[in-house]
């Protein structure tokens, strides 16, 4: 337990102000006097710079400093060092992992990337001397040392230890791999709804940023990739990769890069909407944010953040739909049922919407046989096209042909009239079946 017997309020504040700036200093005094270079720019420069902007912009929150005229600016700058050094960190993770990924033609990609990360730790470098002087108004005295680049070594080195658990792969149970692929698939569609297919023009940005595309949608779809790759790793291959399915490997590849890029869309996305974007406010708030405006171009960094984080991500996941594709059906399990068809009303709207959601959902084929005919059962067209000749023929009973996951629903929705009465009327769905309503 912390005890300041002697010393007076302010002075406890100002002891902690000097304590938590120390390291922070010392890595802006570091960019101050750095190149950057491969060899200066790593991740435990970012790690180190992460870490202490958090510790001291937490202190200062907890003191008040969003309400006080006199340290509102320097509790902005150690905001912006936390998320700018986080989003290069995750730049930085891309660099390092994006061979082993096994995702071919980047070529334009890194070279962006790199524009990126030169553009993030050049706006560190500006903030730099910035935080100095800030400091020094405030009366915070300077570090007496100094980092040096030894003190931020690369994390990455040519060699590569043995490979020498033997894996044998007890986790890759199909039933894993096919709701891994399916959720992948089922993702891609979330992005679509973004609708970025091609990089996006200043001024279309601006009416983008924050109206449709905002920190709060990018948060929902990285916690959607964050958890598939859990579920990857968890259920699917748990350790290393050398003696994985070449498939499974490059599968994960594609939400993996996916997922750095949201971490660091997200980060600038933040920055952006709380530090640059003019929102209004009057006074201090308006005048600071003026200040950091100066200090990094608010256009260039959403640019980026939307034509390279953005973009990207949509892009990859795009580009691993087909494999996602591929390796459902490698493993997906098959089986067929026959059912009723509905009471009354046959197979119009509803019911051929509601099974054609059923297939949707899972992702894999499934087929409506009627006699020698075979539709697809993903279609609403083709079932009603169905419908017509179970009708004309006075059919009592179809075959549905495929997934096994989607057959199980089916089956529970033929149960109950395919959700309606023999009016028409929709009926409440079991709730296996939650996902439809």
């Amino acid at each position: 337990m912390e005890c300041y017997p002697e010393l007076p309020p302010q002075n406890q504040f100002d002891e902690k102000v000097h304590i938590f700036s120390y390291e922070y200093l010392k890595c802006c005094i570091y960019l101050m006097g750095t190149q950057p270079s491969i060899c200066t720019c790593t991740k435990k420069l970012y790690a180190k710079l992460m870490s202490s902007s958090q510790l001291l912009e937490d202190l200062l929150d907890h003191h008040g400093a969003k309400n006080s005229r006199k340290w509102y600016f320097y509790r902005e700058l150690s905001a912006a060092v936390r998320h700018l050094s986080k989003a290069a960190y995750s730049q930085k993770h891309i660099f390092n992992r994006l061979p082993y990924y096994g995702i071919k033609d980047t070529e334009a990609f890194v070279a962006l990337g790199n524009e990126v990360h030169s553009f993030l730790i050049r706006s560190l470098q500006k903030l730099a001397p910035v935080i100095i002087e800030e400091a020094a108004r405030l009366e915070i005295p300077f570090p007496r040392e100094t980092f040096s680049v030894v003190d931020f070594p690369r994390i990455t080195t040519p060699f590569m230890l043995d490979p020498d658990i033997d894996d044998e792969e007890p986790s890759q149970k199909t039933e894993n791999v096919v709701r891994v692929a399916a959720e992948f698939l089922n993702i891609v569609d979330t992005f679509d709804e973004i609708g970025i297919h091609e990089p996006v023009d200043p001024a279309e940005i601006q009416r983008m940023v924050p109206a449709s595309v905002n920190e709060v949608e990018i948060r929902r779809h990285e916690m959607m990739v964050h958890n598939l790759q859990s579920s990857f790793d968890s259920y699917v291959v748990h350790g290393g990769f050398h003696k994985t399915n070449i498939k499974l490997k490059h599968l994960r590849g594609y939400f993996s890069v996916a997922l750095h890029l949201l971490e660091l869309t997200g980060r600038l996305l933040h920055f952006y909407e709380r530090h640059l974007h003019d929102v209004g406010y009057k006074n201090v708030y308006k005048l600071t944010r003026d200040r950091m405006a100066g200090i990094i171009d608010p256009e260039r960094l959403a640019r980026y953040t939307i034509n390279y984080g953005l973009y990207y991500t949509c892009f990859f996941m795009r580009q691993g739909k087909d494999l996602a594709q591929e390796v459902l059906r490698e493993n997906i399990q098959k089986d067929t049922i026959k059912v009723g068809i509905p009471v009354k009303l046959g197979f119009h709207t509803r019911p051929s919407l509601l099974v054609a959601k059923i297939v949707q959902r899972y992702g894999g084929n499934v087929e409506m046989v009627v006699g020698d005919h075979r539709f697809d059962a993903g279609s609403v067209l083709d079932i009603q096209w169905a419908g017509g000749k179970i009708q004309k023929e006075n059919i009592q009973e179809v075959v549905f042909t495929g997934d096994q996951r989607a057959l199980r629903d089916i089956a529970i929705l033929a149960g109950v009239n395919y959700g309606e009465d023999v009016m028409g009327t929709g009926v409440p769905l079991p709730k296996e079946l939650s996902y439809l309503r």
